[in-house]
């Protein structure tokens, strides 16, 4: 890769004569923050800026933090290569940061990618149109951004999108925490569920626990409960067996480490469940019945227990960052698979209830896939959702719904299930 330029004059010449700067590979810092920038030689005027997702942050012994660019998402490093080159050959040029710190660094990701953007404008060339496209925990910094900084970018797309926004996603895992503990008992060196110990390892200490537990056959209705009472994968949504166990670690990381370096920087416990009522259907009751667990009185431990309030200071770091209003100022497109089971595809249901309350539909477009896992979309999915956002934000015409067929694995007038809680 070809260095950041780092002198005043190299800048203001790359600014006066990179109209077409292709073909450019640039890496460097900003403000902390490690960057990747890619030109192909025929350039078509816009630029993706994408945010990646949850990238654990290396605070225990042993671990080395990630701080690679990625300039796609891809459920695996083939299909992030397909991605990149196929956008390249389509004439885009890519950009991303690794963000200042990993972890749950929304706060520092709302900076970063506007800096990004801005540095591009400054040194390479000035888009035509630039698209903010982020993946999982990237999705937050770009729907918060669409409502802060709606001049900045174009368009928005979120690929596996946290489109309930950070306080009820993180309500829901302490939903999973107070099942795990009604269900098996959590250990006390975890803390306990509305409040874990800040430096919690999930390798060293949690995995250790669960993994033996969901190994044992005996304890499958247990963990059926955890999910249907959390909600994972959704009211209505039929897991494979092959997502269990090991969709579920996923989970259960979450929930545990992710939330307690998520707790370090919010000062404190965030999640809350006052305002939640546990309940499950009587055919999810009738499931769990015939594998021989009664669900009753767990549930009534669970309601015995909806009496964890976060203090308002880390409560309201954590709605800072982010929760959504739904202004949004320029188009945004959301792609989810309808099986998810880390973040469930109630959270496009969420947020598209959050845009219409704010008057703002017309500024959206959400498309599903068959897949089943978290952003497991295929190439031509990824270069669909692409291509329709980009034309969105370059000539204001919202794709149509024929552009996300059938025959490429979309799924047509598909309708999430509603966010599981408080119901």
């Amino acid at each position: 890769m070809r260095s950041i330029f780092t002198s005043s004059l190299l800048l203001a010449i790359a600014t006066t004569t990179l109209a077409q700067p292709g073909p450019l590979d640039l890496s460097g810092e900003i403000n902390g923050a490690p960057f990747r920038i890619v030109v192909p030689a025929e350039w078509n005027g816009t630029l993706i800026e994408f945010v990646r997702g949850l990238v654990d942050k290396a605070d225990h012994q042993g671990e080395i933090d990630n701080r690679n660019p990625t300039l796609t998402p891809g459920a695996s490093d083939a299909i992030r290569a397909a991605v990149q080159a196929a956008l390249l050959k389509k004439g885009y040029a890519l950009a991303a940061s690794a963000r200042k710190s990993n972890g749950w660094s929304v706060e520092e990701g709302l900076d970063d990618v506007v800096a990004l953007g801005s540095y591009f404008r400054e040194t390479v060339a000035m888009p035509t149109s630039t698209i903010l496209w982020g993946g999982s925990l990237g999705s937050v910094i770009v729907l918060k951004t669409a409502e802060r900084n709606g001049g900045v970018f174009d368009g928005y797309l979120t690929t596996a999108g946290v489109g309930a926004g950070t306080s009820r996603i993180w309500d829901q895992a302490l939903v999973l925490r107070l099942a795990y503990d009604v269900a098996f008992g959590m250990p006390p060196a975890w803390g306990t569920p509305g409040d874990l110990r800040d430096d919690l390892d999930y390798e060293t200490e949690v995995a250790p626990v669960v993994v033996p537990q969901m190994g044992d056959p005996a304890n499958f209705a247990r963990f059926e409960f955890i999910l249907l009472v959390t909600g994972v994968p959704g009211s209505g949504i039929t897991s494979p067996p092959a997502l269990y166990p090991a969709a579920l670690l996923d989970v259960f990381a979450t929930a545990t480490e992710a939330e307690a370096e998520l707790e370090r920087r919010a000062g404190g416990p965030v999640a809350q469940n006052i305002t939640h009522t546990y309940v499950l259907t009587p055919d999810e009751k009738a499931y769990l019945a015939g594998l021989g667990l009664d669900a009753t009185p767990l549930l009534d431990a669970m309601n015995a227990r909806r009496t964890v309030a976060a203090a308002p200071e880390s409560r309201n770091y954590l709605e800072h960052f982010a929760d959504y209003s739904g202004l949004i100022k320029r188009p945004v497109l959301t792609l989810h698979t309808f099986l998810d089971p880390l973040v469930v595809v109630a959270n496009e249901r969420a947020y598209g209830d959050t845009v219409a309350a704010a008057g703002r539909t017309g500024l959206l477009a959400q498309a599903y896939t068959t897949g089943v896992g978290h952003g497991t979309f295929t190439l031509a999915q990824l270069l669909t959702a692409v291509d329709g956002i980009a034309g969105w934000a370059r000539n204001g015409v919202r794709p149509a719904d024929a552009t996300f067929a059938g025959e490429l694995g979309f799924l047509q007038n598909f309708v999430p299930p509603a966010w599981p809680q408080p119901r």
